[in-house]
C-alpha cells in the first residue's frame, strides 16, 4: 500500500477517535440550552457518536468515488454529455435501488439483534472500499473491449452508447447499490439501541453524510487529486472505507441481541397512514428533481464569472453541500425544540424555497459588478439550505424511524435527482436558456409554497402560525415577481451576434470591437488570428509529398479546418459542442461552400473518443483544446494516453501538431509537464514559437522531422493555400511568414529543464487542471 495511503488512513483513525470522544459528549456541532439537552440527551448516547462518525467518513468517500469515477469514465469512453449523463444516472440509480432494497432487507431483519444489520452495513462499506481498486481496471478493460469489438460502429450511435452504458452499469451499479443500502441498514441497527431517538434517525445520518460529502468534495477537488492523482486518491478513499468497516464490525461485536418487535415495527407506519402520504413523496421527488436540475443551470450561469476550471464545479458542489448541511442541522435543532417551532420553520422553508430558487437570476446578472465567489454564495446558499431543511424533514416524517419506509422515501428523492439533470440538460437549457430554465424549475416550488401556506396539513404539520400564512401567501409571488423584473440580463444578452444553445453548452458568436469572438458558456474560446492558420500550414509544408488526409481536433471557428481545405486535403474536423459548426458562416463568408466540399467532413464528437473509435490514418493531426490551458477536462487532450491514440492514427511519416498557448499562472511547470508527455510519446519532437511571438507549436512524429529552408517550405504550398496563409498577415510573403516560426525554434530539452521535477502529464495526473496547492505554496514567502 502506498505510504501516502497509510498516512491518510492514520489521519482518518485519529479523526474518527476525536469524533467519537466529541460526539459522545455533545450533539453534533451545536451546544443546546440545558432544558433542550435534557429533552433530547438520550438521542445522543455513546453509540450514536459512532454512527455519526461512520457516515461522515462514508459521505467523504462517496463523493470522492463519484468525482473520480466520472473522470475515469470520461477518459475511457468520451467527454460527451450523453456519456456523462449515463455515468451520473447509473450512480444515482444505484443509490435509489440500494436505498429501496436496503429498506426491504431491514424489514426482514426485524427479528434479529442489533449486530446483524450493523454487520451488513460494515460489509457494504467493505465492498465499496474494494471499488477503489476494481473500478479503474474494469473501466479500462471495457474501453479496450469496445475499441476492439466495435470497429466500424458509428462512434456517436445509439448502439455505441448502449454498449458503453451497459459496461458502465455493470461496473458501477453494484458499488452504488451498496452505498444506497447504508442508510436503511444503519437505521435498522439504530432502532435497536435504547434511547436512540430513532424517529429522526434518518436526518441524523443524513446530516453526517452531507458533512462528509462536503469535506470529500473540498479535499478531493482542492488537494488530493493534485497531490496524489486520481488512482491514489481512490486508494485513500478505499483505505478509509476499509477502516470504517473494521470499526463497524468491532462495534457490532459489542451490541446486545435486542430486537424490534412486530408491534413496535408497525407502530410508526400506523401513525402516518392516510391520504397525506402520497403528497409527501411527491414533495420529495420534486425537491430532488429541481435541486439537481438547478445545479446544472448554475454551472452555466456562474462559469462566465468563475471560469471553466475544475475549481468552479468543485466550489458549486461544495457550497451546495455545506449549505445543505446547515439547513439539515437547523432542522435537527428546530425539531428538537418542539412541534410548534418545527411547524413555523417548515412553513417558512416551504414558502421561501421557490423564491430562493430565483436568486441566481440576480446573482448572475452581469450588470452588477461583484466578485464571482460572492455571486455564487448569495445565489445558491439560501436555496440549498432550504432544501437541506426540507429533505430530511420529509423523510423523517414519512418514516418515523422505520428503515423500510425511509429507504423508499430516499429512493423517491434520488429518482427525482436522476431525472433533474436530464430534464435540464436535454430539454430546458437547449430550448429556453439559463434564466428561463431557472424560472421554469422554480415555478413548481413557488406553487408548492403557496399551497403549503394555504394548507399546511399537506406536509403533516401538527401546528401552524396561522397569522403568518396570509402574509406568506400574498408576499411570495410579489418577491418572485420582483426578482424576475430586476433580472433581465444574462451573459448571453450582452453580445451582438448569433446565439445557439444545446445540451452541451450555450454558444455565442459575437463582435468585440472590430474582432469576432466565439464564446462557449461565457468563456472566450478563440478569435480570428494567424496562429490557427499556421497550425495547418506549417506541418503541411513540412511533409513531402504533401498530406492527403488531415484531422482537426476542436473545430472552433473553423480557421485551421479552412486552411487545410485550401491545400486540397481531405479534412475531418471533430467538435464537441453541437452548436459550434452552425456558426462557421458568422466567421467565414465562404464557410457554406467549404462545408459542402467533398473533401470536408465535420463530426460532432469528443476528439479523443473519435481517435479511439476511428480506423482511418492521417498525415497530419492538429489539436487545439479550448483555453484556458487549465480548463476542466483539457488534460485529456495533452496526456500521454491521448498522444498514444494520436500516434496510432498517423501514417509512417505523419505529424501531430499541438498548439499550447501561454497563460496566467504557472506557465513554466505546465509547459514542462506537457513537453515531457510529448517526449515520452514520440521519438521526434520539435517546438516553434508562433508567428505572433507567443505560445508554442509542438510538432511530433514517429519518424525524423526534417525542416528544409523556408524557401523550400514556401515552394511546397499551393497558390490557394498561400493566399489563405497570408490573409491576416503578419508577413507579406509565404517565406517571411514561415520564417517567423522556423527561425524561432525552441529546444524541447530547454522546456523540460526549466522545471525538471514536474511530473509527466497523464490521465491520472492532470497537472494542468489541478494547480491550487502549488500556486498557494509558490506564493508563500521563501526564507
Amino acid at each position: 500500500m502506498p505510504l501516502a495511503v497509510l498516512h491518510a488512513a492514520a489521519r482518518a483513525t485519529a479523526i474518527t477517535l476525536i469524533l467519537r470522544v466529541h460526539l459522545t459528549r455533545f450533539s453534533p456541532f451545536v451546544k443546546y440550552p440545558p432544558n433542550l439537552v435534557e429533552a433530547v440527551g438520550a438521542s445522543y448516547s455513546r453509540i450514536m457518536g459512532w454512527y455519526f462518525a461512520f457516515f461522515i467518513v462514508s459521505g467523504f468517500c462517496s463523493l470522492i468515488y463519484e468525482v473520480v469515477w466520472l473522470r475515469l469514465a470520461m477518459a475511457a469512453f468520451g467527454v460527451t454529455t450523453p456519456l456523462v449523463s449515463i455515468v451520473l444516472s447509473v450512480f444515482m440509480a444505484g443509490l435509489a435501488l440500494g436505498s429501496w432494497s436496503g429498506g426491504r432487507l431491514a424489514r426482514r431483519l426485524e427479528a434479529s439483534g442489533a449486530a446483524v444489520p450493523l454487520r451488513l452495513y460494515a460489509g457494504a462499506e467493505l465492498i465499496i472500499g474494494f471499488s477503489g481498486l476494481a473500478v479503474p481496471r474494469q473501466l479500462e478493460s471495457g474501453a479496450a473491449l469496445l475499441a476492439t469489438a466495435g470497429q466500424g460502429v458509428d462512434w456517436n450511435s445509439a448502439s455505441y452508447y448502449l454498449a458503453s452504458g451497459g459496461w458502465i452499469t455493470l461496473t458501477l451499479l453494484p458499488y452504488a447499490i451498496c452505498m444506497g443500502t447504508t442508510f436503511p441498514l444503519a437505521m435498522a441497527a439504530m432502532r435497536r439501541e435504547p434511547g436512540a431517538g430513532a424517529r429522526r434517525s434518518f436526518s441524523y445520518l443524513y446530516l453526517a453524510n452531507v458533512l462528509g460529502a462536503a469535506a470529500g468534495t473540498l479535499a478531493a477537488g482542492f488537494v488530493l487529486i493534485e497531490l496524489l492523482g486520481f488512482r491514489r486518491t481512490l486508494h485513500v478513499a478505499a483505505s478509509l472505507n476499509v477502516l470504517l468497516a473494521v470499526c463497524a464490525f468491532t462495534v457490532a461485536a459489542t451490541r446486545r441481541t435486542s430486537v424490534v418487535t412486530r408491534q413496535d415495527a408497525e407502530k410508526p407506519v400506523a401513525v402516518v397512514e392516510g391520504t397525506r402520504q402520497p403528497m409527501m413523496l411527491v414533495w420529495l421527488f420534486l425537491t430532488g428533481l429541481v435541486s439537481m436540475a438547478m445545479e446544472l443551470v448554475w454551472v452555466r450561469q456562474f462559469t462566465p464569472f468563475l471560469g471553466s476550471v475544475v475549481y468552479t464545479f468543485a466550489a458549486i458542489l461544495a457550497i451546495y453541500l455545506v449549505a445543505t448541511f446547515v439547513g439539515s442541522q437547523l432542522y435537527r435543532v428546530v425539531a428538537s425544540a418542539g412541534p410548534l417551532q418545527l411547524a413555523g420553520s417548515a412553513l417558512f422553508a416551504w414558502v421561501s424555497v421557490g423564491v430562493f430558487g430565483l436568486l441566481p437570476l440576480a446573482a448572475a446578472d452581469p450588470v452588477v459588478e461583484v466578485p464571482g465567489w460572492l455571486r455564487l454564495v448569495t445565489g445558491i446558499v439560501p436555496f440549498c439550505a432550504a432544501v437541506g431543511f426540507l429533505t430530511p424533514m420529509l423523510v423523517d416524517r414519512w418514516s418515523l424511524g422505520n428503515p423500510n419506509r425511509a429507504g423508499t422515501a430516499y429512493a423517491v428523492n434520488v429518482v427525482g435527482s436522476i431525472l433533474g439533470p436530464l430534464v435540464a440538460g436535454f430539454w430546458l437549457l437547449p430550448d429556453f436558456g439559463e434564466r428561463a430554465s431557472l424560472v421554469a424549475l422554480a415555478l413548481p416550488l413557488l406553487a408548492a409554497g403557496i399551497l403549503t401556506a394555504v394548507r399546511p396539513s399537506l406536509v403533516v404539520l401538527e401546528a401552524q402560525g396561522a397569522g403568518a400564512r396570509p402574509v406568506f401567501a400574498v408576499g411570495l409571488p410579489i418577491v418572485a415577481a420582483a426578482l424576475l423584473i430586476v433580472s433581465t440580463t444574462g451573459p448571453d444578452t450582452l453580445h451582438q451576434g448569433e446565439l445557439r444553445r444545446d445540451h452541451t453548452a450555450t454558444v455565442v458568436a459575437t463582435w468585440r470591437g472590430r474582432e469576432k469572438h466565439l464564446l462557449v458558456n461565457g468563456q472566450g474560446v478563440t478569435t480570428l488570428v494567424p496562429i490557427t492558420k499556421m497550425m495547418a500550414h506549417l506541418p503541411a509544408a513540412m511533409l513531402d509529398p504533401p498530406p492527403r488526409d488531415a484531422l482537426v481536433v476542436c473545430l472552433g471557428m473553423g480557421t485551421t479546418f479552412r486552411s487545410f481545405l485550401s491545400w486540397g486535403v481531405r479534412t475531418t474536423a471533430v467538435e464537441l459542442v453541437p452548436s459550434v459548426p452552425d456558426l462557421l458562416g458568422f466567421f467565414h463568408a465562404d464557410a457554406p461552400t467549404l462545408v459542402r466540399s467533398p473533401l470536408a467532413r465535420i463530426v460532432v464528437d469528443d476528439g479523443r473518443r473519435f481517435l479511439e473509435r476511428s480506423s482511418q490514418q492521417y498525415d497530419v493531426i492538429t489539436i487545439d483544446p479550448p483555453p484556458p490551458v487549465e480548463a476542466a477536462g483539457s488534460s485529456l487532450l495533452y496526456s500521454t494516453e491521448f498522444y498514444a491514440l494520436a500516434r496510432k492514427r498517423l501514417r509512417a511519416n505523419g505529424l501531430v501538431a499541438q498548439w499550447l498557448p501561454e497563460f496566467r499562472g504557472a506557465e513554466v511547470v505546465v509547459r514542462a509537464s506537457i513537453a515531457r508527455a510529448m517526449a515520452e510519446s514520440f521519438p521526434h519532437v520539435r517546438v516553434f514559437r508562433s508567428v505572433e511571438g507567443w505560445g508554442y507549436h509542438f510538432v511530433a512524429s514517429p519518424s525524423p522531422i526534417v525542416v528544409p529552408p523556408v524557401d523550400v517550405l514556401a515552394g511546397r504550398i499551393p497558390p490557394r493555400a498561400v493566399v489563405d496563409m497570408l490573409e491576416w498577415g503578419p508577413a507579406r510573403t509565404a517565406s517571411a511568414q514561415l520564417n517567423l516560426m522556423v527561425s524561432r525554434e525552441v529546444a524541447l530539452e530547454s522546456l523540460v529543464a526549466a522545471a525538471p521535477h514536474v511530473p509527466v502529464l497523464r490521465d491520472d495526473r492532470p497537472y494542468n487542471e489541478y494547480y491550487l496547492v502549488r500556486r498557494w505554496l509558490s506564493a508563500l514567502p521563501s526564507h
